[in-house]
């Protein structure tokens, strides 16, 4: 079932700056996010509607300073889109439930995928085992 919610009702869930990168497509700075260094087994789920969104199973170091993953817990948790702003070609991620701006997929991640989902760390709640 999707989320649909107003830009004001949105302000009052979250924080500036979950609502700068979960609504507007903002970036967290690297390095910056809680949690970039969390290692406990768990789900994390999307900030602003609570879906289920990344395994702690499929979590990895990439050295770029935002949670990585290499693959979505299943394969509607997520919609792709182009995003050729800044002058890139990337693939941004929105959660599918609420349309929550996630991050950005590359093809640059380790097996088995070869995926590398770069997500902010503020659009997401972790949720431990």
């Amino acid at each position: 079932m999707r989320t649909k919610k107003t830009d004001s009702e949105w302000r009052t869930i979250l924080s500036p700056e979950q609502f700068r990168v979960c609504r507007e497509g903002g970036t967290e700075r690297p390095f910056s996010g809680p949690l970039n260094n969390e290692t406990r087994a768990g789900i994390y789920h999307c900030v602003c509607c609570q879906a289920p969104l990344f395994s702690s199973d499929d979590k990895f170091d990439s050295g770029s300073g935002w949670p990585s993953f290499t693959q979505t817990i299943n394969k509607n948790a997520v919609a792709e889109f182009s995003d050729n702003s800044l002058g890139m070609q990337r693939v941004e991620v929105r959660c599918a439930r609420c349309d929550a701006h996630l991050g950005h997929v590359f093809p640059d991640g380790p097996a088995p995928t070869g995926l590398r989902y770069c997500i902010n760390s503020v659009a997401m709640n972790f949720k431990p085992d």
